[in-house]
């Protein structure tokens, strides 16, 4: 195999990893149209859009992620009665799409197949070169391409916020990502987080969220 052959085939498992991977950072697109109150101890809930996902496990600890956000904004979760907010979530992932990459190899494919640096024509790198079968220049620049194949998947959050006394809604957001991992216990915290990073946000802007990696003792599944 040649050497550039070989360094291709290191760097692709990383090209991979940061399209979607947990040690590189999480990339959203973030949508949001607002019309939130200011933060003055109103009280919420959080519920499932699908009524199938309320009062699961994985769930619940969705909602606490949600939860604490809130809390940190200044709105207090309901601890019984009616709540002045209802907030409402809903998640999922696509079944995946196959991408293919393909990189260059073959003679006169890049630097490392470069005759006046690597070729049997080195010596005239310097004062010239005779043109050879090695030859850039003569195959068009081009070699032949390695092809790889892997999936990518897209993952979604939407929430939205009532007013529980007239049902009027004052939230909604949706957070897209697309991701090389299809594990949701890694992919909805991080959209939850993209969802809240400078909430309420802009109405009507949609913007991009880079979400950084956790520290290595607090990363999560993937």
């Amino acid at each position: 195999m040649s050497i550039q052959r070989k360094i291709m085939f290191a760097i692709a498992p990383v090209a991979l990893l940061a399209l979607g991977g947990c040690a590189t950072n999480f990339k959203a697109d973030v949508s949001r149209f607002q019309a939130m109150p200011v933060p003055q101890g109103q009280t919420f809930t959080v519920a499932a859009l699908d009524p199938e996902m309320q009062g699961g496990l994985e769930f619940s600890q969705y909602a606490g992620l949600v939860s604490a956000r809130l809390a940190q904004l200044g709105y207090q979760p309901a601890s019984g009665g009616d709540a002045t907010l209802v907030v409402k979530l809903d998640y999922g992932i696509d079944k995946g799409r196959e991408k293919i990459r393909s990189y260059p190899t073959g003679y006169g494919a890049g630097f490392y197949n470069d005759p006046f640096y690597w070729g049997p024509y080195r010596r005239w790198g310097r004062y010239g070169y005779v043109r050879g079968f090695y030859d850039p220049f003569m195959f068009g620049g081009f070699g032949y391409n390695d092809i790889q194949s892997y999936t990518v998947y897209t993952s979604d959050l939407n929430m939205v916020i009532e007013r529980r006394a007239d049902g009027q809604r004052v939230f909604e957001g949706k957070a897209q990502a697309v991701s090389s991992s299809n594990k949701l216990t890694y992919l909805v915290p991080n959209l939850i987080e993209a969802m809240f990073t400078g909430f309420p946000g802009n109405s009507g802007e949609t913007v991009k969220i880079t979400v950084p990696p956790p520290p290595k003792s607090e990363a999560r599944g993937y």
